[in-house]
């Protein structure tokens, strides 16, 4: 009866759309910097515009629990589609090279970083509330491998369609894919909420959650942001030491494409431990083979030992699936749960944000490999601090 309720319910709801998502924002990753440069961006720009994407989910974490409350996950799913849609338009109008032109597509790369955010909070708490309490490891990181499978895929169906249209060809596969999800989502039931329960989910203030539950953010909060910081540079570090060690492009995407489909397959097995023997028992191990993938990394002279840490990234990636909500989703409170979770993803993309300045900043002053070496530290720092501080036992969550 349980898979029943899993494959049914929650499938329809938010699997399909999750990964039609996370092809819509694939299809269009490959290409922001390329468009920027395109647009006449000089390669340093290209890079501050991609990370634009970051900036609108920063800025929009807080925003969407607010918007989640009001009006409920359903329809905040909806309004993250039509501002992803906005987005995806916006980059479309090219006023040729200038800075206007670029300014414009920033603007549109902003507006896809925040629906992000806010599709992502509204999936999350739409799950935490529909799915028993003993299925919530299993919901969240088949979510979260839903979403990767459409990231991972996302590409090709980009550069598919790009051989026949040229750089818009990926903007209207991710349009695509967003009105599919759109349409999806246009199936799915509200959540029963009476007023009263709304009422006072509404009082829920940004800064009353936070004087509420400052310890479980500056703790567990705390290891979630350095667990954020390693996933997020291990996304740099694969084509960094390729190109450091002499590999064509063609080798590192090869090399980058292997770990990611290790990553998509590995998803679903972690968050049945999880439910069964607790959190501690997923997310230790993964931020622990990540940090070895790290130390690995730099002993690599050639593409074989290279493709191995990859892999090995890969997999700790991979099994950590939807550690994240699942974490996030166990400490929230019954009232003001959307509040809540909005700041937690916003400590995971400070995360995201932080990860990669100390990758440059160590290799700036040291070279590449002890940067690579730094960034694998943080993995550990990580695991000691997941250690510390998931509750025990990991179904105990505060109200």
């Amino acid at each position: 009866m349980v898979e029943e309720f899993r494959l049914r319910s929650v499938a329809a709801a938010a699997y399909g759309p999750a990964a039609l998502f996370g092809l819509s924002e694939g299809a269009v990753l490959p290409v922001i910097a390329l468009s920027a440069i395109d647009r006449g961006a000089s390669t340093s720009t290209a890079a501050l515009i991609a990370a634009l994407l970051g900036v609108g989910s920063l800025a929009a974490n807080i925003p969407a629990g607010m918007l989640a409350t009001r009006i409920g996950e359903r329809r905040s799913m909806l309004v993250a589609a039509a501002v992803m849609v906005a987005g995806l338009l916006v980059c479309l109008v090219d006023l040729g090279h200038g800075p206007w032109s670029l300014l414009l597509y920033g603007c549109g790369v902003v507006l896809i970083g925040a629906a992000a955010a806010v599709y992502g909070l509204a999936r999350q708490t739409y799950l935490t509330e529909i799915v028993p309490l003993h299925m919530r490891a299993r919901a969240l990181s088949t979510l979260g491998g839903s979403m990767r499978i459409g990231v991972f895929l996302g590409p090709f169906a980009g550069a598919a369609a790009m051989q026949f249209a040229g750089l818009p060809g990926a903007y209207y596969v991710s349009l695509a894919a967003i009105f599919a999800a759109g349409a999806l989502v246009l199936r799915v039931p509200d959540l029963e909420v009476t007023a009263d329960e709304r009422a006072a989910a509404s009082a829920v203030t940004t800064r009353g959650m936070l004087k509420q539950r400052w310890r479980v953010y500056a703790t567990l909060g705390a290891g979630v942001l350095l667990l954020s910081a390693i996933r997020q540079t291990r996304q740099t570090v694969v084509p960094l030491w390729a190109a450091h060690i002499g590999l064509s492009p063609t080798t590192s995407s090869i090399i980058y494409g292997v770990a990611g489909a290790v990553d998509a397959l590995t998803f679903y097995p972690a968050g049945k431990v999880m439910d069964r023997y607790g959190r501690r028992w997923v997310a230790v191990p993964a931020t622990l083979v990540l940090g070895v993938s790290f130390l690995l990394m730099p002993l690599a002279a050639g593409a074989g030992l290279l493709t191995v840490a990859a892999m090995v990234m890969g997999f700790g990636n991979g099994i950590g699936s939807g550690i994240v909500m699942t974490l996030g989703a166990d400490v929230s409170p019954s009232v003001g749960r959307p509040t809540h979770i909005g700041i937690w993803n916003e400590l995971a993309d400070i995360g995201t944000g932080v990860g990669p300045l100390i990758l440059s900043a160590v290799t700036a002053l040291a070279g590449l490999g002890a940067g690579i070496v730094a960034s694998g530290v943080v993995g550990f720092a990580a695991a000691a601090a997941l250690w510390r501080w998931i509750p025990r036992p990991h179904h105990a969550a505060p109200s």
